[in-house]
């Protein structure tokens, strides 16, 4: 009797811890969720805005047929800022910062989500994920949030290659393309962005979590510096930008086939027309050493930032 009597407040006890941690179980997924957005958006931001300039050079030449070389690229920039201004270099920027903030956003907050789905089901809860749903958390994040804002994409690339007479902002850009191109032109080259942004976000995520890795097995600390982590979401940037970059030539040249002059068509015959008219590697590799500068920069701060920024939550958390 006195077992019995024992037992049931025991099984009470654990139920009633169970009912009292479930909501508090929620509410820390709330707020990692939260913590993630916001330190992604950040980390975005601060990355895109710091490349901008240089974005914008690489877009112009992506989708023309001019040939690309370090000195046309600075003499791009360089008449820009006299015909236009200083502030002219960051054409677009306003575009990219409302595509980026949600995109960087959602792609961290659910490359976390991911990591921890994964890391249950492979029995990994807490620890590093093994190589390969480490490299499947990075493209199921970045396919999420291109999926999710992919039409302030296609907005950016028309606003970076457009006289400001043409678009006087980004309302007005969308305006102009449902009336004159059709609302379905808000995901031409959706397909291409899609299919690049698998290698991209999968090898970049894939090759930073993997060096933070080596870096605390080897290093005996459980956090890398602030230096360190830049190179290591350099190095990151530098691997998934080159893995992909012939898909991005050609979803440029599909989002902005509307005002550079080019045919509208498919994948197939976008690709098919750059190799036949500039050649295989001049024309899909076009732009690529000044991806291998913005890229590493950019994707270093991004990295970096979204760390940091997590690392500062949650102390303040606590």
């Amino acid at each position: 009797m006195g077992n019995g009597v024992k037992e049931g407040s025991v099984h009470l006890r654990e139920d009633a811890e169970a009912v009292l941690s479930s909501p508090v179980s929620s509410k820390s997924d709330h707020r990692q969720v939260l913590s993630s957005l916001l330190s992604g958006a950040l980390a975005g931001a601060l990355a895109k805005t710091a490349v901008a300039p240089l974005d914008r050079t690489k877009i112009i030449f992506q989708v023309s047929s001019k040939r690309f070389s370090a000195k046309e690229a600075f003499r791009v920039l360089y008449y820009t800022y006299l015909n236009e201004g200083f502030l002219s270099l960051w054409r677009g920027n306003s575009a990219t910062m409302v595509r980026v903030v949600p995109y960087a956003a959602i792609q961290f907050s659910a490359h976390e989500e991911y990591k921890r789905v994964l890391g249950r089901y492979y029995g990994f809860r807490g620890e590093a994920l093994p190589p390969w749903p480490r490299l499947l958390a990075g493209a199921l994040a970045g396919t999420t949030a291109a999926s999710l804002t992919y039409p302030l994409d296609l907005v950016r690339a028309r606003m970076a290659v457009t006289p400001k007479e043409m678009y006087s902002n980004i309302f007005h850009v969308f305006i102009r393309i449902s009336r004159e191109e059709g609302l379905k032109t808000l995901y031409h080259g959706f397909t291409p962005t899609v299919l690049g942004v698998i290698p991209y976000a999968g090898l970049s995520f894939f090759t930073y979590e993997t060096l933070k890795s080596l870096h605390r097995e080897y290093s005996g600390r459980r956090q890398p510096y602030p230096f360190e982590r830049m190179i290591f979401g350099a190095c990151a940037g530098l691997i998934g930008q080159s893995a992909s970059y012939p898909l991005d030539v050609v979803r440029r040249r599909m989002q902005t086939a509307g005002v550079t002059g080019h045919p509208r068509a498919s994948i197939g015959c976008t690709l098919r027309t750059i190799v036949q008219e500039e050649g295989a590697v001049r024309g899909l590799y076009k732009g690529l050493s000044m991806n291998w500068v913005k890229g590493p920069i950019a994707v270093g701060i991004s990295f970096t930032t979204f760390d940091l920024m997590q690392i500062l939550l949650r102390h303040l958390q606590s």
